[in-house]
């Protein structure tokens, strides 16, 4: 094996363990602050809300991922504005502010998915507003996200890629050994 051929190899395997365990540390973070907050986690200062319908598509996705920025003035939001707010059912929702009324304590917003027909029924109240997207989104991690909330989930997202990780030594370790072996039979036939 030539030499740009075995350092391509090592690059190649630094780069592969190094997303391994990238991978089985941002794992361990999503499913540990999920747990932690009894939710969603938070990431700076934002919510990580899970989109499971499509009403805010195309612009936002089922399955993805979304962050909000919670708290502040809840009266603050004009029309075009984003937000998430708790409906009766204490059902999560993200649409786009129609109108607003009132003011102070009385504030009221229209909101309407932007992938639905009709502006929603009930006016969504000051109060009820959670917070406001901000137009990040990950498509498809959302599906991720949810799946961590349940026990097999959780348990699933923190063994596979330690399983992996471990695969990948072992195997990286048996191709070392082997490397050394083969070095010292051909270093023996080349005394003799």
């Amino acid at each position: 094996m030539n030499v740009k051929a075995a350092t391509f190899k090592k690059w190649a395997g630094n780069i592969i363990t190094g997303l391994l365990f990238i991978t089985l540390l941002s794992t361990a973070f999503v499913v540990v602050s999920s747990k932690a907050s009894g939710g969603e986690p938070k990431v700076f200062g934002y919510q990580l809300k899970t989109v499971l319908s499509g009403s805010m598509e195309p612009g936002i996705q089922t399955g993805s991922i979304i962050a909000i920025k919670p708290g502040g003035d809840m009266t603050r939001f004009k029309k075009g504005d984003v937000i998430t707010f708790m409906e009766e059912d204490n059902r999560l929702v993200t649409h786009r502010v129609l109108s607003v009324k009132g003011e102070g304590d009385a504030t009221q917003y229209t909101t309407k998915g932007d992938n639905n027909d009709a502006a929603d029924l009930i006016p969504v109240l000051a109060q009820n507003v959670v917070g406001e997207y901000n137009g990040f989104t990950i498509p498809y991690i959302g599906y991720l996200l949810s799946g961590a909330q349940s026990k097999g989930g959780a348990a699933l997202l923190l063994i596979l890629p330690g399983i992996l990780l471990i695969l990948y030594s072992a195997i990286t370790i048996w191709r070392a050994i082997r490397e050394v072996e083969l070095k010292n039979d051909s270093t023996k036939t080349e005394n003799v």
